[in-house]
């Protein structure tokens, strides 16, 4: 039998004497305490590569979280640590940071500061340690989850008045820190994604489903408790690290926008499935500079949609295990049409169908990252040993296992 590694969350007084250890350990004892806040990372159920398009995804928000001990400063110097880097101590000022001025994890932190202060928002230098349980590679939103952390401890300290209280957020202010994360991510970063890992992050509901329109940002919250089913969400982190600002992502981006414009639309939410995506695919071959991939993207996007909507339909109806299919059409959309699986993801996806799951996709940007499957929970051991073992007969990197539940937004 394979060895299998198992991916722990904290408990939330775990993670937050964890931070405030390594925040003295960064700063001394000095000054005021530092406050504590924390942000999930996220799973998506359905809907990749579809937020950017003006689509539908579906995610949820993790157990696993990072955790930020943060103090205000009377100046406009951010000094940040992290747990997880070993390079000390990063400083850069609010008034410094700018598109290409900030290298490496700080940006994300950086970054929000930024966008946040560039909303007229008083917003000064602060004090910073992060922590977190969430896999750093894994395509569970590390990155959104820090942004997430960072936004809801700047809107306390500073009173800025957007995310409300752990017991009521506010939704509409909200909107708006994910909007200065995404600004954050894709100006100061430099990762050119859309919308969806920081609207899980600050949007979700615990035992709920986070269905994110893309066009206006709204959301609905979809009832998600596979227990009660007799079910689990099993995540595979496949430890093929990705990364999402190294040239793949944007040129998939750009794709779907050139061919928005081919077809005269806004976004492809605009183009119906069946009949209309038909004829937007004969108008892609006709006009198109690379028409084979600009069917494929267009072919995936559209498709994806449906299936987020169809998924939706069957959680709705308690028809759970009836999704198996869709996570099945979804990965093969992205594998074949979207081209952004690997080998590892295959394989983990293949050896969790063989081993029983409804259903089984890549989840998140994909080049690496996760996967997910839908087992019966009594099952989640066999189904776990036979992805360990399928990476181990072909000299994979061991992969490690987490269970998905619905989980709570920043605060």
């Amino acid at each position: 039998m394979s060895a299998v590694t198992q991916i722990d969350a904290w408990t939330r007084p775990e993670g937050e004497a964890r931070v405030r250890q390594a925040f003295a350990a960064a700063f001394g004892f000095d000054g005021p305490e530092p406050g504590t806040w924390s942000a999930p990372g996220r799973v998506n159920l359905i809907g990749e590569h579809t937020d950017y398009n003006g689509g539908l995804c579906l995610p949820i928000g993790l157990p696993h979280r990072t955790y930020l001990a943060l103090r205000p400063r009377q100046d406009d110097l951010i000094r940040l640590a992290s747990a997880q880097e070993p390079d000390g101590l990063r400083e850069v000022r609010l008034a410094d940071v700018a598109p290409g001025a900030v290298e490496g994890w700080p940006a994300y932190v950086a970054g929000v500061a930024w966008a946040l202060a560039a909303q007229g928002l008083p917003v000064r230098g602060f004090d910073a340690v992060v922590d977190s349980c969430v896999p750093y590679g894994a395509g569970l939103s590390s990155s959104a989850a820090l942004e997430a952390a960072v936004a809801v401890a700047l809107d306390d300290v500073f009173d800025l008045g957007r995310a409300g209280t752990a017991a009521e957020p506010d939704d509409a202010g909200r909107t708006v820190l994910a909007a200065a994360c995404v600004r954050a991510e894709n100006e100061i970063a430099g990762a050119p994604t859309g919308g969806m890992d920081q609207s899980a992050s600050l949007r979700s509901r615990e035992g709920h489903a986070l269905l994110l329109d893309c066009l206006d940002s709204s959301v609905r919250h979809v009832p998600f408790d596979l227990d009660a089913f007799g079910l689990a969400l099993l995540v595979v982190d496949t430890r093929a690290e990705h990364a999402l600002v190294d040239g793949q992502y944007a040129a998939r981006r750009a794709t779907c926008d050139d061919a928005a414009r081919v077809l005269g639309v806004q976004s492809l939410r605009e183009v119906a499935p069946g009949a209309g995506l038909a004829t937007a695919l004969d108008r892609l071959t006709e006009a198109s500079d690379d028409p084979a991939t600009a069917v494929r993207r267009v072919r995936h996007v559209v498709t994806e949609i449906a299936r987020v909507e169809a998924l939706v339909a069957l959680l709705d109806a308690g028809r759970v295990r009836e999704c198996g299919p869709l996570l099945d059409a979804s990965h093969t959309s992205l594998r074949d049409d979207y081209e952004v699986s690997c080998l590892e993801l295959d394989v983990a996806v293949e050896a969790a169908r063989e081993a029983g799951a409804w259903g089984a996709r890549m989840t998140g940007g994909g080049f690496g990252g996760s996967a997910i499957a839908l087992v019966e929970r009594d099952q989640v051991g066999q189904v776990e040993q036979a992805v360990a073992q399928a990476f181990a007969v072909r000299g994979l990197t061991p992969p490690a296992f987490l269970v998905a539940t619905a989980a709570g937004p920043a605060n």
